[in-house]
């Protein structure tokens, strides 16, 4: 059972732990889901996410204006992908796809919240592309005014969801000055004439990605999100919410491996003894602990910020994303250690572990750009 002690830290409230005990009870009778299909796995989770009243946090309630509450995100994050990596994915994606519309969108733009918080339309967030990935200011793919549309054309790449979702939020250079000046955010239905299915990707931990083409996609100038040239700040205000709760995704990892380890060693016997009386097993499990602990701080630390009001957490964020996912890289590695032959055994948990969790170092800004952003909000402020 894993460890739910963070909960009485002052970062909560009582809505907050209610949350996280009903949420358990549901992971518990619901998942994990069979994976063999990929596609129809992140369906099933979406609907049955979407039934059951989850995905209300992940956008904006039209009937009930209010900031996303970003320690809900983090929470229910932490827990699913304790449970199932998919879960978390495809919750993930339902929030990140729609930040844009949640933090900046008309109210005709928001009408689609309705759905992808109903679990009943499935969310895009395009901004990766082959030759921008972290620096989104070096985003090639164009967005040309003509009359009273916009016609978009080039490719994005790693689109979580591509090739399934219903919408897509796309980034485009618009040109009204050099660099991430020049950039705007769009919505593309999933079913606009010219958008297609360049290229399904398959990686480590199998998630729906795609490499996107969009010949000539014509949309209206409703499409728009925010004003022309505010593309990146769109992006990175939507980053800002959602770089935190990738934290929260290693987290939620990081706990299911030390949970693990700490069942194997105590069952497990090494030297006519259980392993979990050897010292240097218990220094492994001390270390994987306090990296634990560490990583929970400043995950939520983060959250509550944003949830207090502040603008912006790009340091809190980032500090939050950088540590929390290079410590469950090797808290998970620790577990992998531990079970020896066991961990390396394709199907086996912790060999899951260690496929899921790689990703969360690159994906929203890869570790050693999460370093710069927090050397320059440090010395910024000094």
């Amino acid at each position: 059972m894993a460890d739910k002690s963070f909960l009485s830290w002052p970062f909560f409230e009582d809505r907050h732990r209610q949350l996280a005990e009903r949420l358990e009870a549901w992971c518990a009778k619901n998942l994990p889901v069979d994976h063999h299909d990929v596609d129809a796995a992140c369906r099933e989770l979406v609907q049955k996410l979407g039934r059951d009243g989850w995905l209300k946090a992940t956008a904006f309630d039209t009937d009930n204006p209010g900031p996303l509450d970003v320690r809900t995100l983090c929470i229910t994050r932490e827990t699913l992908a304790r449970h199932d990596g998919l879960a978390d994915f495809a919750f993930a994606m339902q929030g990140l796809g729609t930040g844009a519309l949640s933090l900046f969108g008309t109210p005709e733009q928001q009408q689609w919240l309705s759905k992808t918080r109903a679990g009943k339309a499935i969310s895009a967030f395009a901004l990766s592309e082959p030759r921008s990935g972290s620096d989104v200011a070096n985003t090639e793919m164009t967005a040309t005014r003509d009359g009273d549309s916009y016609v978009l054309s080039g490719e994005k790449t790693w689109i979580s969801n591509g090739g399934i979702a219903d919408l897509y939020v796309v980034f485009a250079r618009t040109g009204e000055a050099p660099g991430a000046k020049g950039l705007s955010a769009f919505l593309v239905p999933g079913d606009a004439k010219g958008l297609g299915i360049a290229e399904r990707l398959e990686v480590i931990a199998p998630h729906p990605l795609a490499r996107l083409s969009f010949d000539q996609v014509r949309l209206p100038a409703s499409a728009l999100i925010g004003r022309p040239g505010d593309g990146f700040r769109i992006a990175m205000s939507v980053l800002d919410v959602f770089r935190s709760t990738v934290g929260a995704a290693a987290l939620g990892f990081a706990r299911r491996a030390l949970d693990e380890s700490i069942k194997r060693v105590a069952e497990r016997k090494l030297f006519g003894a259980p392993m979990a009386e050897l010292q240097m097993v218990q220094g492994h499990i001390a270390d994987m602990a306090l990296d634990v602990d560490a990583a929970a701080l400043l995950v939520y630390r983060a959250a509550w910020t944003k949830d207090m009001g502040a603008a912006r957490v790009t340091r809190e964020a980032a500090m939050a994303k950088l540590f929390a996912t290079d410590k469950a890289q090797e808290v998970i590695d620790k577990a992998v250690q531990l079970h020896g032959g066991d961990g390396v055994r394709k199907g086996h948990i912790v060999e899951s572990l260690y496929r899921e969790i790689r990703a969360l170092r690159i994906y929203e800004g890869a570790s050693d750009v999460q370093k710069v952003v927090i050397a320059r909000q440090v010395m910024g402020a000094a």
